[in-house]
């Protein structure tokens, strides 16, 4: 999707702070995060929301998920960490490109 600022992202158009990256997903710190640490993780290719997710990417990326949950628990010293996705406006989705949230939580914060 030409429009897409993730698509701009995952094809070098737009800078982002890359923490990791493999054939089919990308994460990238939030530019506006809830938390210190708080990161997005996308499958490359534009789908809209987990409804039109095809089964086989969302698999992928929940893997890249769990992998990236487990480096910003342990890069930032966290005690918890929340996993949420946004689907349509209704929900808070603001970019139409499919993403989960990975938000670092300390105890009492």
């Amino acid at each position: 999707m030409e429009n897409c600022i993730f698509c701009k992202i995952i094809n070098g158009d737009i800078p982002a702070n890359k923490v990791y990256e493999d054939d089919y997903t990308l994460a990238f710190l939030d530019i506006r995060p809830s938390n210190h640490g708080h990161t997005l993780v996308l499958p490359k290719d534009h789908f809209e929301n987990i409804y039109t997710l095809p089964d086989e990417t969302l698999a992928r990326l929940m893997l890249t998920v769990k992998k990236v949950s487990l480096a910003v628990k342990d890069s930032m010293d966290a005690d918890g960490i929340n996993i949420s996705m946004n689907n349509e406006e209704a929900a808070g989705q603001i970019i139409f490109h499919a993403h989960i949230h990975v938000i670092p939580r300390k105890s009492n914060d």
